[in-house]
């Protein structure tokens, strides 16, 4: 305890000191208004799912902070307690208040939670601070999450007690995609990394057009798909704040929904079977969706209902989608990875599933362009937020580089999902105007795509350009094929935007993917043929 701060848990006398807080903190222009209704002030003072605290002065009683706990945050009681939101009055910074009541949460839960996280704001650092000076660890970086003046990042810190650390499995698999995040975030919460990187795990399949029909849960469906969860779910891949079996009217009071997918059926036959369901929580002010839960009843709905939510968040106007992933689940990962999403935090135990603790991989996908403004990050949540922001930035330009890939010779043939898994596995290059992409006699092993810009291509002592490369086109497919050294000078004519494919990545693939290997290796044989039949020509 701070000298001449008390924390102690809040009572109703000290409903009206905490609203004066966050107006205070705030002004009456908070987009979140609930946290100045006096009568839900009054329920979260006396709810058993919320601790809440205050910070007083122990001489005049005032309020000079506030703080709080929500216990129930997994639908599994998953022992999983989030830290809400810390509030310091601004006349009273700078007397340690924040810290006091983060000690005090901390008092209060130790015994009763296996981990708590706090989701830490990035346009200061203040709140970082107080989080690694009580123990808790950077695991994430969450990008435009919140709405309050603008969007709004934050940086997500998580602190295990030694329930989590025993009962935690161990050996997690996740795809290579996720396994240097997690491997920090296991070792920023002490814990030696154990990640097993799965790279031959394939996506859910897709399926083909008029396989399904979806439409929204209501009623009368639910008993049905509740018999199916209850009777034939086991290995769940996805995890969230709520379930099916909460019930049908908690599921609506808590602004919870499900998307149902259906297998088409003829005019006359009625309404086809029930072949899945995915849940998830639209917040409008927040413009965010989380997904909670996924029921797939056959392999090619997962995809389709995934899908179909996506589409229907984009026409909703959200900027923001969340799900929480089994770190045990790479099917599910890869499955998300082609579908836009990233992963942007990984929660070592971050639910409660039989018997034991699972790992979390929390992936993010973001339906407006990232604009994540000026951040103030300490050392250790900059080393979480790089490399999740340089995955963001590869991201954007996925869909614009599936659809440039069908264009190239090599590539030409593959579908909309195919051209996807190999868009995913290229990364992003940025060239300055006059900056070389390689050099004449240099190691060959990776294929650019020019999205923006020019290149030329010029040999050793040569007077004029051997050619010149354009947006849409490829730049040194042989080295994808042989190996060879390069022989020839490429050098950006105007700023350049590629993207970039290893030689090992599209081995890869293929190794994965034998269905695609198939289509580049019949280009490569037809483009192969071409030329030969041209070195024959009299």
């Amino acid at each position: 305890m701070s000298s001449g701060v008390r924390v102690r848990v809040a009572e109703d006398g000290d409903v009206e000191g905490i609203r004066d807080v966050f107006l205070a903190v705030y002004g009456a222009d908070y987009p979140y208004e609930s946290f100045f209704d006096r009568a839900w002030l009054r329920r979260s003072v006396h709810t058993d799912d919320i601790i809440m605290l205050v910070a007083d002065d122990p001489e005049t009683g005032a309020v000079l902070g506030s703080a709080s706990v929500v216990l129930d945050v997994g639908a599994h009681s998953d022992l999983v307690g989030e830290m809400g939101r810390l509030v310091v009055h601004p006349d009273h910074r700078g007397r340690g208040v924040g810290r006091a009541l983060m000690k005090g949460r901390l008092d209060q839960v130790r015994d009763r939670l296996h981990l708590a996280m706090v989701e830490n704001r990035c346009v200061h650092s203040f709140s970082q601070r107080i989080s690694r000076a009580n123990g808790f660890a950077p695991v994430g970086f969450l990008p435009m999450k919140h709405t309050l003046e603008g969007r709004e990042s934050v940086a997500l810190y998580v602190r295990l007690f030694d329930a989590a650390r025993v009962l935690r499995r161990n050996h997690p698999r996740v795809i290579p995609e996720a396994a240097a995040l997690a491997e920090g975030a296991l070792r920023s919460c002490g814990v030696e990394p154990d990640v097993v990187v799965d790279d031959s795990t394939r996506a859910w399949p897709p399926s083909p057009d008029g396989t399904f029909v979806a439409e929204a849960l209501t009623s009368v469906g639910y008993p049905a798909l509740l018999r199916v969860e209850r009777g034939r779910v086991r290995n769940r891949e996805i995890f969230g704040p709520m379930r099916l079996q909460y019930g049908f009217f908690k599921l609506t009071t808590r602004h919870a929904d499900y998307l149902v997918a259906r297998g088409a059926a003829g005019p006359d036959r009625g309404p086809g079977p029930l072949a899945g369901a995915v849940g998830f929580i639209h917040d409008d002010h927040e413009q965010t969706v989380r997904i909670f839960e996924l029921i797939p009843l056959q392999d090619a709905a997962a995809r389709f209902l995934l899908g179909t939510l996506l589409e229907r968040a984009r026409a909703w106007g959200v900027a923001y989608v969340e799900v929480d992933v089994s770190a045990h689940a790479p099917r599910m990962q890869r499955t998300l990875l082609e579908l836009g999403f990233t992963p942007a935090a990984y929660v070592p135990s971050g639910v409660f599933w039989d018997v034991e603790r699972l790992d979390v991989v929390k992936m993010v996908r973001l339906l407006v362009p990232l604009k994540t403004g000026p951040l103030e990050l300490v050392d250790e949540a900059r080393h979480v937020a790089a490399p999740v922001l340089r995955a963001l930035s590869e991201r954007q330009v996925l869909p614009r580089l599936a659809e440039a890939l069908r264009t190239i010779g090599v590539f030409r043939g593959l579908d909309e999902e195919q051209a996807t898994r190999v868009a995913s596995a290229c990364g992003l290059a940025r060239f300055e105007t006059g900056e070389a992409l390689f050099e004449a006699r240099s190691d060959a092993d990776r294929l650019f795509l020019l999205l923006e810009g020019a290149v030329e291509v010029r040999l050793p002592g040569a007077a004029a350009p051997a050619g010149h490369v354009t947006a849409g086109e490829p730049l040194g497919e042989r080295a994808l094929l042989t190996g060879q050294h390069h022989s020839a000078r490429a050098t950006a004519t105007s700023p350049v935007e590629a993207a970039v494919l290893h030689r090992d990545d599209l081995r890869a693939v293929e190794r994965q993917r034998p269905d695609i290997g198939l289509v580049l290796y019949r280009n490569l044989a037809i483009g192969l043929g071409r030329k030969l039949a041209r070195s024959n020509t009299p």
